[in-house]
């Protein structure tokens, strides 16, 4: 198989270069080539610092586990849950094809078939990739919506549970299909027009979870506004009994067309699936070298991990930041999302404060690294004061979306720990 797409950014649909792709049984090859008038152009910008403003064929060198793509391609790739349902459509391809007697089954999925299975209109970011003929991946199926309005969520909710549940049907995954998100993991989730007919991401709860899991999300958000982080906008909505966290896409600016995002993976070009371990300072250190504003993010940063320590979100890999692109290769922290309080997780942190203090997720360790941040004690001081009145306030937010003592109680071990008694003590003086 060869297929050649071109690539193109934004609604305007500019084209900024063409992706090949190759595949001979299972060795599989993508390269990447900017286009000559992007090149030329004078508002152009690298589309990630490891994919450099030059001609030629660009290849990525994949790692064991890794995606075959360059980090900001990867990046627009379906999640974790978006990959379970495009496989379980793919098993019952094979299964109609076989009871129906097809000379020949569906070939078997490749990088290049879970990137293009995600629908150009909810791609994240502003890639969207063309095929040979002129198609943009996926394009709309007669009589049917590729990102559903508000009033189906009960539809979505009721398919994604007969997913967990392997129940579901083929029309179930036609329906789910393609409308997954890049931006979280493994939990059931689709791409939905809200009210206000904005693209927005809906997260369903789990038939495993035991716990509020969708409305300590909102809670975690909404105490991140509080707390003065820039964070996605999010709100509770009932479907069929069903608590569902309705988050807002920060790639889609009010004014219409889409925002360039990559993964704070990509911006440092590391691969996660390897294992190796990474911190913030390292985000400090992308910010100063490709930041738009970079001391006003880096003290934003910190206040972040001052956040996640106090309400222990210690799912904070490098999949969970992430950065908008502003001008001319600068780029901005993109506001905060999949921010969680875990109960019952032990308290270390994705990725690391620093080398030195490892994954601790301390005050201590955040104070220690201040200076790096080039954030003076008082400043410090009055972030942290902040960020600690905001979140010691988790039961009264709760409570304003409709939170109950029982439901708020099992979160209690997330708000209430030695950290935060450390932060009082360290803001009282």
């Amino acid at each position: 198989m060869r297929r050649v797409l071109d690539v193109f950014l934004g609604e305007t649909a500019r084209q900024v270069g063409t992706l090949r792709f190759e595949a001979q049984g299972a060795r599989q090859s993508a390269g990447f080539e900017y286009h000559p008038d992007w090149l030329a152009a004078a508002d152009r910008f690298a589309l990630e610092p490891g994919l450099p403003l030059v001609s030629g064929m660009q290849f990525h060198q994949q790692a064991r586990d890794g995606s075959l793509f360059h980090g900001a391609i990867a990046d627009t790739e379906p999640d974790g849950w978006g990959r379970k349902v495009i496989l379980r459509d793919y098993a019952k391809q094979r299964q109609r094809a076989r009871e129906e007697g097809a000379a020949i089954e569906p070939h078997a999925l490749n990088h290049l078939d879970f990137l293009l299975a995600v629908d150009d209109t909810s791609r994240v970011g502003a890639l969207r990739f063309r095929d040979e003929n002129g198609i943009f991946q996926r394009t709309p199926e007669p009589d049917r919506r590729t990102a559903p309005p508000l009033i189906e969520l009960s539809l979505l909710l009721n398919a994604s549970r007969a997913v967990e549940l392997h129940t579901e049907t083929a029309a179930d995954l036609a329906y789910l299909r393609g409308r997954g998100t890049p931006l979280g993991g493994l939990r059931p989730k689709c791409t939905v027009i809200d009210k206000d007919g904005r693209l927005s991401i809906g997260k369903f709860p789990s038939v495993q979870d035991d716990r509020p899991v969708t409305k300590g999300e909102v809670l975690a958000l909404l105490l991140a506004k509080e707390s003065g982080i820039n964070a996605a906008e999010a709100r509770l909505v009932d479907s069929d009994g069903s608590p569902v966290a309705l988050i807002r896409r920060f790639d889609r600016p009010d004014d219409g067309g889409r925002l360039m995002y990559i993964s704070a993976a990509t911006m440092l070009g590391v691969d996660t699936s390897d294992g190796t371990e990474h911190s913030y300072t390292e985000i400090v250190d992308a910010l100063r070298q490709h930041g738009s504003q970079p001391q006003t993010d880096i003290e934003e940063l910190w206040r972040r991990i001052a956040f996640s320590i106090l309400i222990t979100n210690v799912d904070d890999h490098l999949h969970n930041h992430g950065f908008l692109h502003t001008q001319l290769g600068q780029w901005t922290l993109a506001p905060a999302f999949d921010v969680n309080p875990f109960p019952e997780r032990v308290r270390e942190l994705k990725t690391w404060i620093s080398e030195d203090t490892g994954p601790e997720a301390s005050i201590e360790a955040l104070m220690s690294v201040a200076p790096y941040f080039r954030i003076d004690r008082d400043a410090a001081i009055r972030i942290l004061t902040e960020v600690e009145r905001a979140t010691n306030r988790w039961r009264q937010v709760g409570h304003s979306f409709g939170m109950s003592n029982r439901e708020l109680d099992q979160f209690f071990d997330a708000f209430e720990h030695r950290e935060r008694q450390i932060a009082s003590a360290l803001i009282n003086g």
